[in-house]
C-alpha cells in the first residue's frame, strides 16, 4: 500500500458543512466574521490514488484492491502488499481512487495469469517473468511500462480492457460499488474518479477526472480513455466528453492535470497546442471551466517552480525532476520549461487573458503522493 500524503484540496472539491451565515442587515457589525460565507472546516484527503487496477501501481507491487485502499483511508489496519500491517495515524475525510482508464485491470490479470490474457504472446512472456521474480521481473516491468507508454501493446489484448467490453464494464461497476460500500456521509466521502492518461510521444498530459456524483449518474457513462475511436489523447476531446456527460446526466466533473514537469513544454502552452492548433476562445474557456485545480507536487517531482525560471528563489530547486519527458526518450531543454511549471503558467495565463479574454491557467493547487 502506497503511503498517502494527506493534502488540502481547493474549495471546488472540499465542501464544508460548517459556515458562518452572512449578516442580512446593512448595519455595520462589530464582528469581522459576521459576513463570512466560506467554509471554515478543512477536510483532509488524497485526490490521486492508484490500486492494483493501474499498470504502474501493479508493477510497483501494489497488489491491493480499491476496497483495501478505502479501508486504509478510513483508518483501518490493512495488510500491505509486503505482508506488513499498516495504519494511518489520522484517518482521511475523503479519497479519490483514480485508476488509469487505459488498460484498467490488465496488469492484475497478467500477474495472476488470467487464461484470457495469456492467449496473447506478450502477456505470456510478462506473466512468466513477473512470477519468476528477481532480474527477470525487473526487466519485464521495464518492458511492460515502455510498451504501454508507447501504445505498442497488442491491440487485441488492450481492446479487451477498453470501453464497450464486458471486462471494462465489470471493472468500472466494481469500482463504483467499492466506493459506495465505504462512503459514509458525515464521516468519510469516497469520491468517484479515474485517470485519463494522455501521452504525446512520451510527453505527459495526464489528468485525474473527479465526479461530483453517485452511481446513478456515474453508471450512465464509462470512463474516457486515450485510445481512438472511443477515446483521444487531446485534452479538448476530454473536455468535450465531460461537457457531454454533464448535459446528459446533470452531473458535474472536473479534471486535475499533473506532472507538467514531464511534458517537455506542452502542459501549459502559450499560443498553440503541441499539434499546432492555435488557441481560441473555446480552448481557454473550456480549460478554465474544467481544470480549476493543478496537482503541483508528487513523487515524480515538484511542478511549481524551476531554478532556470526563478533564479532568485532558493527553493525553486526543491525535488526537481527535469531530465526528460515521461518515458525518458527526449532530453529536457531549457526552452521547454516555461510550458511545464505552475508558477510560470499563472503568469502566462494573465497574458493569454489579455489576448483572448479568459485565463485558462487560473487554478488552485493540490499535492499528492501518487507516482503517475
Amino acid at each position: 500500500m502506497k503511503t498517502l500524503l494527506i493534502s488540502v484540496v481547493a474549495v471546488q472539491l472540499i465542501v464544508s458543512s460548517v459556515a458562518v451565515k452572512a449578516d442580512d442587515t446593512t448595519e455595520p457589525s462589530y464582528s469581522p466574521y459576521s459576513g463570512e460565507q466560506h467554509p471554515r472546516s478543512p477536510l483532509w484527503g488524497d485526490a490521486h490514488l492508484h490500486t492494483n487496477l493501474s499498470m504502474d501501481a501493479g508493477l510497483a507491487n501494489n497488489r491491493l484492491p480499491p476496497e483495501d485502499a478505502y479501508r486504509f483511508a478510513r483508518g483501518e489496519t490493512v495488510e500491505s502488499s509486503l505482508g506488513l500491517s499498516a495504519k494511518l495515524s489520522r484517518p482521511l475525510d475523503w479519497l479519490v481512487i483514480a485508476d488509469h482508464t487505459d488498460g484498467m485491470g490488465l496488469i492484475g490479470d497478467i500477474i495472476e495469469g488470467d487464461p484470457v490474457a495469456l492467449e496473447f504472446e506478450q502477456a505470456q512472456g510478462w506473466s512468466k517473468a513477473l512470477q519468476e521474480g528477481g532480474q527477470a521481473a525487473a526487466e519485464a516491468r521495464a518492458s511492460l511500462i515502455k510498451t504501454f507508454a508507447k501504445g505498442e501493446i497488442d491491440p487485441e489484448l488492450i481492446n479487451l480492457y477498453a470501453p464497450g467490453t464486458e471486462k471494462f464494464k465489470s471493472i468500472w461497476e466494481g469500482a463504483i460499488a467499492a466506493a459506495e460500500a465505504y462512503n459514509e456521509p458525515g464521516r468519510f466521502t469516497a469520491m468517484l474518479g479515474y485517470e485519463w492518461t494522455s501521452l504525446i510521444e512520451g510527453n505527459n498530459m495526464h489528468r485525474v477526472v473527479v465526479m461530483r456524483d453517485g452511481p446513478k449518474k456515474a453508471l450512465q457513462f464509462e470512463p474516457y480513455t486515450t485510445v481512438p475511436p472511443k477515446g483521444s489523447p487531446d485534452p479538448r476531446d476530454l473536455w468535450k466528453f465531460m461537457s457531454h456527460y454533464e448535459k446528459e446526466t446533470g452531473g458535474k466533473m472536473l479534471a486535475i492535470p499533473h506532472n507538467g514537469n514531464l511534458s517537455n513544454g506542452i502542459m501549459f502552452p502559450l499560443a498553440e497546442q503541441w499539434n499546432g492548433r492555435a488557441f481560441d476562445s473555446d480552448y481557454v474557456t473550456q480549460r478554465a471551466k474544467y481544470e480549476p485545480l493543478y496537482e503541483v507536487t508528487q513523487i515524480k517531482g515538484d511542478g511549481e517552480a524551476h531554478p532556470f525560471l526563478s533564479p532568485g528563489d532558493e527553493f525553486a530547486d526543491f525535488e526537481t525532476w527535469d531530465l526528460a519527458n515521461l518515458d525518458g526518450t527526449v532530453a529536457k531543454e531549457n526552452a521547454m520549461l516555461a510550458g511545464e511549471y505552475a508558477r510560470e503558467a499563472l503568469k502566462n495565463g494573465l497574458a493569454i487573458e489579455e489576448r483572448l479574454g479568459t485565463n485558462p491557467y487560473k487554478f488552485l493547487i493540490t499535492t499528492v503522493s501518487q507516482p503517475a
